[in-house]
């Protein structure tokens, strides 16, 4: 079994785990939709990366635009419940995120996305995740790493300060954000 072909076991792991229970017919009309032709123009919307040999290359490890959109809002969720509460702000944070990576407000991915923000989710989750990134970083170059963890760790830290501290005094990230944080960053780098 090649590298490529355990990639794309690893990317139906992580869509099973994020597209799990009620969400799995979101799946299937995400599949049906990026079957349909789409599926270059989705997974450029979603990492907001416009070069199509890095979009090429995506789409031959078989990083489908719904494993793209687990890759992208899987951290911002666990940022969003990293202290345990989710309040309005980061809710909106996240969601503001997601629209920016073209999840619009009724569609698909918004349902799926209101599901973890209403429910914290499984942190079973997270270790499928970077268990995922891990083997997915090394096929991009260097330049690639740089700008997908730009992109991610700019949403996933919004998300982290829009609580914000009190009156601007204190911190606008918990600890246990700051933690999250920290651990998605050693994994990007």
């Amino acid at each position: 079994m090649t590298r490529d072909d355990d990639l794309k076991d690893d990317s139906g792991r992580l869509e099973a785990a994020f597209f799990v229970g009620t969400n799995t017919g979101l799946l299937d009309e995400l599949r049906r939709k990026a079957e349909a032709g789409q599926r270059l123009e989705m997974l450029r919307e979603v990492v907001k990366i416009q070069d199509e040999a890095f979009l090429n290359r995506l789409d031959t490890l078989g990083v489908r635009p719904q494993t793209a959109l687990a890759v992208t809002l899987i951290p911002l969720v666990f940022v969003a419940w990293a202290d345990g509460n989710l309040d309005e702000r980061e809710r909106n944070a996240v969601l503001e995120a997601a629209k920016q990576r073209g999840v619009a407000a009724e569609g698909i991915a918004r349902q799926l996305l209101s599901t973890w923000l209403a429910k914290k989710p499984d942190p079973r989750l997270l270790s499928i995740w970077k268990s995922y990134v891990r083997r997915l970083w090394g096929c991009f170059t260097a330049d690639e790493r740089w700008e997908m963890r730009q992109n991610l760790l700019g949403s996933a830290r919004g998300v982290a300060e829009a609580a914000g501290g009190f009156l601007g005094l204190t911190s606008k990230m918990s600890p246990e954000e700051r933690r999250v944080l920290e651990e998605i960053e050693k994994l990007l780098d």
